[in-house]
């Protein structure tokens, strides 16, 4: 059994997150599947302006309800999560490419680590939710 890690924030989950974790899952045979959800405190320390809508622990209870995922962990920096975590398949976001996945995708090759992309599901996103609710609230 290979071991998948996949990271995230997966606030305003949706279906394109569902889809992400299926594809990740069936990138190898026989797959096990470690979600890796972003701290909450991270992100606003980080990212002040960033609204977190659910806490760390209720997204992590959301994804973790999912068939396809197997475990569900936290995490803070990327290139952190790939050496806190004991994986063989790194699968990352195609639209995944700040300085943080970077480094991440770099140590896993260094590391002896497959990476796969996942490619998105058309037509949703986060975002799109997000500005879609700030508008409607007008």
């Amino acid at each position: 059994m290979q071991r998948i890690l996949t990271v995230g924030v997966y606030d305003y989950f949706h279906y394109g997150h569902l889809r992400l974790f299926e594809q990740a899952k069936n990138a190898v045979e026989n797959g096990y599947l470690i979600v890796a959800v972003q701290d909450s405190e991270f992100i606003r320390k980080f990212k002040p302006e960033a609204k977190v809508f659910y806490s760390t622990d209720v997204r992590k209870e959301l994804v973790g309800a999912l068939k396809c995922v197997d475990e569900v962990t936290s995490y803070t920096e990327v290139q952190s999560a790939v050496k806190e975590n004991e994986f063989d398949v790194f699968a990352v976001g195609e639209d995944q490419k700040h300085a943080g996945f970077l480094e991440a995708i770099d140590y896993c090759k260094k590391n002896g680590k497959k990476v796969v992309y996942l490619h998105r599901t058309p037509n949703i996103s986060s975002t799109s939710i997000k500005e879609n609710l700030e508008v409607s609230s007008k």
